[in-house]
């Protein structure tokens, strides 16, 4: 077999694995999608869940998703930004580095349930928690944090070197070079990665069910005393997120519209996993291009 039809041959392999992949994801998309849009209204997006009763909405849902992705940044971004770096500029050949490195990698590979039960073990029983949002922040936390410490590295060490030497160069600090030069090159890479460790830790399901909980108290939002019980911004409640309530109400709902609910719900996590996605690759784009000077 010469090398021209070897080449055909592993070509075409390629573009059906490719066309396989693209067909699948607009297959499951559409389906969600054609299923969910139609249940979704300003009603469903506003209103709070019935656990029996039909007409129920994701308000609650929606609101502990958004708020436990913002405490995961809150824990993950600074720990790993900072890990990212000390790993791209300071960490030298040897066996720290060789552990920390290895640490990542496991963390990286470990699945959500197993962070899940670490995280009921650790953060829920032992740190005495309980099932709670913060609870589920941190162990989203241990999930998320190898993804950016990746990211904020190979973004630091695609900048070219010669903006580092010539930093270095004119009696710059490492840490000033770092500081100003460097993270700032790479911002538009970290940023990027930091919005797509969003979109799937806001779609993340199984580390919840063990740390963050199965239900949510009756909130007022009016109510914004953090240190009040029945407070949204209080972050030792247990909170249902959207991707929970999607699998409650399809292993354990009782309601006469079930299907309804879980369709509308599964729509509004996937649109809102979409926008994650999308505007990384927009805004790290444009942030990209205002920073090169490149049209």
């Amino acid at each position: 077999m010469n090398r021209r039809i070897t080449n055909t041959i592993a070509t075409s392999l390629f573009i059906l694995c490719a066309v396989i992949m693209i067909a699948t994801l607009i297959y499951l998309l559409g389906y969600i999608l054609t299923n969910g849009l139609a249940e979704i209204d300003w009603s469903f997006l506003t209103s709070n869940s019935s656990s029996f009763q039909a007409g129920g909405g994701i308000k609650n849902q929606l609101w502990n998703s958004f708020y436990i992705l913002v405490m995961t940044l809150l824990f993950s971004v600074p720990l790993g930004v900072l890990g990212g770096i000390y790993l791209a500029e300071y960490s030298k050949p040897g066996k720290i580095t060789n552990i920390i490195r290895t640490s990542v990698e496991v963390l990286s590979s470990l699945p959500s349930i197993v962070v899940g039960m670490f995280g009921l073990l650790v953060f829920v029983q032992y740190l005495g928690l309980g099932y709670s949002i913060i609870a589920g922040a941190l162990a989203l936390t241990v999930f998320n944090l190898p993804v950016i410490v990746r990211v904020t590295e190979d973004s630091i060490r695609s900048v070219p070197l010669k903006q580092k030497n010539a930093s270095l160069a004119l009696g710059i600090t490492h840490w000033h070079t770092v500081k100003t030069v460097l993270v700032p090159a790479a911002f538009p890479g970290i940023l990027t990665g930091v919005i797509l460790s969003a979109g799937r830790v806001f779609g993340e399901a199984a580390a919840l069910l063990f740390t963050a909980g199965l239900s949510t108290p009756s909130l007022n939002f009016a109510n914004w005393n953090p240190f009040d019980t029945t407070s949204p911004l209080n972050p030792f409640r247990s909170a249902e997120t959207l991707s929970v309530h999607i699998w409650k109400v399809n292993s354990q709902g009782i309601m006469p519209d079930v299907l309804q609910i879980a369709n509308g719900s599964a729509a509004v996590l996937i649109i809102f996993v979409l926008i994650f996605n999308l505007s990384a690759r927009i805004i790290g784009g444009l942030i990209f291009t205002k920073i090169s000077g490149k049209k």
